[in-house]
């Protein structure tokens, strides 16, 4: 039923968005087919822009020049197909055709504006540089150059004295941007050189310049190279031709070779060295942008000298998302989405139907995309996104349909929002007043409250909640938001709008400092306030580290939140200092910076230039401007030199700037990363005080990389187990093409948690990783994913891989010791209290304590699966230490903390109630052989004594009473027979005291015999059983082993009574059963054979599965039972024994009706009475019953 709910909701909210889509593709969308382009001509001559649409009839054109309205007319025509043409083309200073074009296309639909494109008359100028004179030595090179300014471009020839140059010898080379250069010199090149200019429009020819050769004067000496004329920074257009001049002089003949400067390799296909040592490159594209290194070296030497270019290509717009057509109820939000890219950034601009958009509070322009809410009919049209540059321009259209329905829904009502964290806010509201029932979704809409011209984005749900989390937002901000109501054919008005701030948090990032010093012993620091994106609060202190590169000790200091300076002083010379900052809010401090070096002066630099004053300015994504000025009254400075790297990346190679340079272009960075930048002066006697300014680059507005295929995902990940906690993970990196840096997210997580805690992640830089602190014998996922700029590579496969198992590291848990015999001990545990341990077997360690000083430990081991062991053989009066380890096949644990057990002395009776001893810190201790009862015990033993006095009283007393009629009375014959009574399943009151009660017998005389012939012989069926003159003592109950074949309940102990009474114990269901004895507990019941076994049995030494959590739930309730009083069995008590219930039954052989009848009071026969005497301890946990012997 949810689902086919949830398909439903897809329908109709897929109806509301997008209905009538069916209008929007079968609508014959206006479009151009052919768009005029730029165009030059000669004055006079014909020119035509061509200008063709597409689109329901009838279809229209018109041409507006710079923006303006163009008339028909002799000299402009519109030819039939729509196209411009002009038969001639006027360049007065007055009026001139030269301009931009463009055609406006319309139809019922709306209008469109193609692109612009340019017509140009051609020209050339007067020469901007001329060439002059130069005198060389014979052998050495000579130069000369000159410039024009021409459309189209001149192409530049050189003649000499007024013929053309000859270009048979390879040592004359003619440089495309004009450049004249001559190698090895020789006498017969002397002469007047001049330049000439020529495009389709006219021909320029420059002054002249004499070349003069001097003669040699024999051997050149050894130079170093020396390059007298390097590149220049050049800007140039797409496809265009770039020169990167080089010219090099030194003895011997230096070799020239170039490199680019972010280490990309020159392209070979489109470049290639001209002359000696040029480079030029063809068709220039946007890859070809950066900086060129050219080097000249001695050859067979490490002599070198380096100078660099920056070569910037500017690529027209292209727009790489388009806007898409839409359909919207009215009072509804349309967003046309619109990016584009080109070098310089392109300007993006909104149309509609031809004409530029009015921006107010309903239509605004977020960046690059436009957002039109509370939609009205009048929206309904043709909107086209432009984007232009000094390159060019480029447009893409798409259109707006408004769908109209007057059953409306009422806006949302009570809207409220409470702040839930420093990104988080939650919004809440009521239904509409009215059509309520039909409202299918809510489309919630929020902006920043503070600014001009914030964007406003929009989130849509379901009609099933009237509550929302927001949880995108910036911290410390303030956010207005408002909720509209939607139904099958049209949208609510915007609800009241409401205001809330998010909280603060932590800075994102920490200032960018910039690093100068004015002497050897100080460093100026001095960062921008960090805005208010990266701050996400008031800023409330800042703190500075500094050290030395070869000390760790970091000196801090906390400044004010104003600060934005500081002076450190006081320092040593020519010595590489650290610094590094931090900023905090009241939430807490943001992670410092990374650390930045800069070295102080040294003492004897007080001759050379001080550090200039250093200005970064990003230009775009992939460059940063660099401008100085050098500080008034300085030194005499011969020239700069320029270094810088990216953070955590090695530094490039020094760029040395000529002294009239004041500003450098860096090129081919990378977006959003942070860049170092080192600026110094120089003069004869040294390198200057330096200027370290730190910058990031912004992130592109392109989203071409977003558009691009993500990377693929990291393959071939393998596993490898180092250790029980520590796996070796290992994977390929992708095949694609890219030669920028990745990085890798390793999730792994164990399999089948549902703990979002143990979901854990690592960053790295490499193809391999330690995955450590994971647990033991469990088993893992593992993925991998690769991150790439600012994309991210879907997860890896899943590898799943098992921990082994360890050693375990915890020992048992609840080590007890119960003594159950004079001799012999139980001792219980527990598995270790940790996770995935898998124990094989188990050491038990015990000795006497006079053993243990010895260092005599008797061993002995069980099975991984018990939890239980006997000790046995055990010496009364000494005092044992027990201790258990646990081991697999790895290792072996930790021993347990050591349990004393102590035996008495001299004990000569087998106690109903076992001792303990455990490794609990509430239990009963031994020390120092002493037997220390906590409270409860002695108050059990208390209790217990009274009850046990009380009830001698009660005997003696009844003997008394009696004593008269049992001497009158003759004795009489007890016997035990097998009939059974009409009540058999009747029981005595003695069995409520089972378990601590003693059944006694009152003595009989040697030899005698009862009046009517009876014995001293305990008579049954079955024949004699045993005599009572063979002990004049109280007879306990014990274990009869004359004859196995008999049942447990034929060897149970009588009571004597007056007449032919028979006392027996017969196996019946339903009657409440004796309590088993503490073997039968643990071991189960006793099997007729058990009464051969001697009672230090060696068979019992494994037992299983034993609980100890069970014994001592089965203690604590019989504890509890047996110390209110002597109650009969619960069902709990029933339950506890495993052989058959048992029950005593008194059968009258003279009145086999009544189970024990009396005789009438004028009856000689004496009944007789025996005693029970019930005894309570405080630990009734586990007792020994013995069959009784008559």
């Amino acid at each position: 039923m949810a689902k086919f709910k949830m398909k439903i909701f897809q329908h109709l909210l897929f109806f509301v968005l997008f209905f009538p889509l069916s209008s929007v593709f079968c609508f014959s969308e206006l479009s151009f087919i052919t768009e005029p382009s730029d165009v030059t001509v000669i004055p006079k001559d014909p020119a035509v822009m061509d200008c063709q649409a597409h689109g329901q009839p009838p279809v229209t054109i018109m041409w507006l020049k710079n923006g303006v309205s163009l008339a028909e007319s002799e000299h402009i025509q519109f030819l039939p197909n729509g196209s411009l043409y002009i038969p001639k083309v006027k360049h007065d200073k007055e009026d001139s055709d030269e301009g931009f074009y463009q055609c406006l296309s319309q139809n019922k639909y709306g209008s469109i504006l193609s692109q612009r494109s340019r017509l140009t008359i051609a020209s050339i100028s007067q020469f901007v540089v001329h060439p002059v004179p130069v005198v060389v030595t014979e052998g050495s090179v000579a130069r000369f150059s000159c410039a024009v300014t021409s459309s189209p471009p001149a192409t530049i020839t050189w003649e000499l004295n007024q013929s053309t140059l000859p270009l048979e010898t390879d040592r004359i080379t003619v440089l495309p941007n004009g450049v004249l250069q001559i190698q090895n010199v020789q006498l017969e090149d002397a002469g007047q050189y001049r330049c000439v200019a020529t495009n389709i429009g006219n021909r320029m020819k420059s002054r002249e310049a004499t070349l003069t050769v001097n003669l040699g004067t024999g051997p050149k000496p050894r130079q170093r190279p020396r390059i007298i004329a390097g590149p220049q920074n050049v800007t140039a257009s797409l496809h265009q031709t770039v020169v990167l001049e080089c010219v090099a002089t030194g003895s011997p003949r230096p070799i020239i070779s170039w490199s680019r400067a972010d280490s990309k390799p020159i392209d070979v296909y489109n470049a290639r060295v001209l002359g000696s040592g040029n480079l030029v490159i063809t068709d220039v594209g946007s890859q070809h942008s950066g900086v060129y290194l050219c080097r000249a070296t001695t050859p067979g030497t490490r002599n070198y000298t380096v100078a660099a270019a920056n070569l910037t290509v500017l690529v027209p717009p292209s727009i790489v998302e388009r806007p898409e057509s839409q359909t919207r109820p009215r009072a509804g939000t349309a967003r046309f989405m619109c990016q584009a890219e080109g070098v310089p950034p392109p300007r993006i601009s909104w149309l509609k139907n031809g004409e530029n958009v009015h921006l107010n509070g309903r239509i605004k322009m977020y960046n690059s995309k436009l957002v039109i809410t509370q939609i009205i009919p009048e929206d309904d049209a043709i909107y086209q996104c432009v984007a232009e540059s000094e390159q060019g321009s480029v447009l893409s259209l798409a259109r707006l349909i408004v769908v109209m329905s007057e059953d409306r829904p009422s806006a949302p009502r009570n809207v409220h929002a409470e702040t839930i964290s420093s990104s988080a806010i939650l919004l809440a509201w009521d239904r509409p007043l009215y059509n309520a029932d039909k409202v299918i979704a809510y489309s919630i809409h929020y902006m920043k409250a503070e600014g001009l011209n914030n964007e406003e984005y929009q989130a849509v749900i379901g009609n099933d909640t009237t509550s929302y989390i927001i949880d995108d937002l910036e911290p410390a901000r303030n956010y207005s938001f408002y909720i509209v109501a939607y139904m099958p054919m049209g949208a609510s008005r915007m609800s009241d709008q409401v205001s809330q701030h998010t909280l603060e948090d932590v800075p994102l990032r920490t200032p960018e400092l910039g690093l100068t010093s004015s002497s050897p012993t100080d460093i100026q620091l001095s960062w921008q306030p960090l805005p208010a994106k990266l701050s996400r609060g008031r800023v409330s202190a800042y703190r500075l580290s500094y050290r030395t590169a070869t000390d760790n000790t970091v000196t801090s200091v906390e400044l004010a939140q104003n600060s934005t300076e500081y002076f450190l002083e006081g320092l040593q010379p020519d010595t590489i200092y650290l610094l590094r900052i931090a900023a905090a809010t009241r939430v807490g401090w943001c992670e410092p910076s990374a650390w930045t070096s800069h070295r102080t002066p040294k003492t004897s630099s007080s001759k050379v230039p001080s550090a200039p004053l250093l200005q970064l300015e990003p230009l775009n994504c992939t460059s940063i401007v660099a401008r100085w000025q050098t500080s008034p009254g300085t030194v005499v400075v011969q020239g700069y030199r320029l270094c810088y790297h990216e953070e955590g990346q090695p530094e490039q190679p020094t760029i040395e700037l000529q002294t009239e340079t004041s500003d450098y272009t860096i090129s081919g960075l990378d977006p959003r990363r942070k860049y170092h930048v080192k600026l110094l002066a120089f003069n004869k006697v040294g390198d200057g005080y330096q200027a370290d300014q730190t910058i990031s680059t912004p992130g592109c507005v392109s989203v071409r990389d977003h558009l691009a295929a993500a990377p693929p995902a990291p393959d071939h990940v393998t596993a490898l187990a180092n250790s029980s906690s520590v796996v070796s993970l290992r994977w390929s990196r992708p095949a694609f093409a890219s030669g920028k840096a990745v990085s890798y997210t390793v999730r792994f997580t164990p399999v089948g948690t549902h703990n979002a805690s143990d979901i854990r992640y690592l960053q790295t830089t490499k193809q391999s990783v330690l995955v450590q602190n994971l647990n033991p014998n469990t088993r893992y996922e593992f993925v991998v994913r690769l991150h790439l700029d600012q994309m991210t590579s879907p997860w890896s496969s899943v590898v799943y891989h098992r921990t082994p198992p360890a050693a375990p590291s915890h020992p048992p848990a609840a080590v007890r010791v119960t003594l159950i015999e004079d001799d012999t001990a139980l001792v219980s545990w527990r598995e270790p209290e940790e996770p995935n341990v898998a124990v094989t077997h188990y050491t038990i360690l015990y000795a006497s304590q006079s053993a243990w000083l010895a260092g005599r430990w008797q061993i002995m081991q069980r099975e991984g699966g018990n939890t239980m062991a006997l000790l046995e053989k055990l010496e009364p009066g000494n005092v044992y230490l027990v201790k258990i380890s646990a081991s697999n096949q790895v290792g072996d644990g930790p021993f347990s903390s050591t349990v004393e057990l102590a035996l008495q002395r001299g004990s000569s009776h087998r106690s109903k109630n076992p001792r303990h001893s455990d490794s609990f810190t509430d239990t009963t201790v031994f020390s120092n052989g002493l037997y220390h009862i906590d409270q409860r015990s002695m108050t059990g033993i208390i209790v217990g004594v009274c009850i046990a006095f009380a009830c001698m009283v009660m005997c003696a007393l009844i003997l008394i009473s009696k004593g008269r009629s049992r001497k009158s009375s003759s004795p009489k014959v007890i016997g035990v027979g097998n009939g059974e009574g009409p009540h058999a399943g009747g029981s005595l009151p003695s069995e409520h005291h089972a378990e601590n009660a003693e059944a006694l017998m009152p003595m009989i005389s040697e030899h005698f015999i009862d009046s009517k012939g009876g014995s001293n012989m305990v008579i049954s069926t079955s024949g004699p059983l045993n005599s009572f003159g063979q002990s004049k003592k109280w007879l306990f109950f014990r274990r009869e082993t004359q004859n196995p074949n008999k049942s447990d309940a034929e060897n149970r102990a009588c009571f004597y009574e007056a007449g032919k009474t028979v006392l027996r114990y017969e196996e019946r269901l339903g009657a409440a059963p004796l309590q088993p004895s503490s073997r039968e507990i643990i071991y189960g019941p006793l099997h007729s054979e058990s009464s051969h076994t001697s009672e230090g049995s060696q068979e019992t030494g494994d037992s299983g599965h034993y609980s100890n959590e069970e014994s001592n739930e089965e203690m604590s309730s019989s504890s509890n039972t047996r110390s209110s009083g002597p109650e009969s069995f619960g069902p709990d008590d029933s339950t506890a024994a495993d052989g058959p219930k048992q029950s005593f039954k008194v059968e009258n052989e003279e009145t086999p009706g009544h189970p024990l009848r009396r005789p009438a009071p004028d009856t000689t026969r004496a009944s007789q009475s025996c005693c029970v005497s019930a005894v309570v301890v405080s630990h009734p946990a586990q007792y020994l019953s013995q069959p009784a012997a008559s």
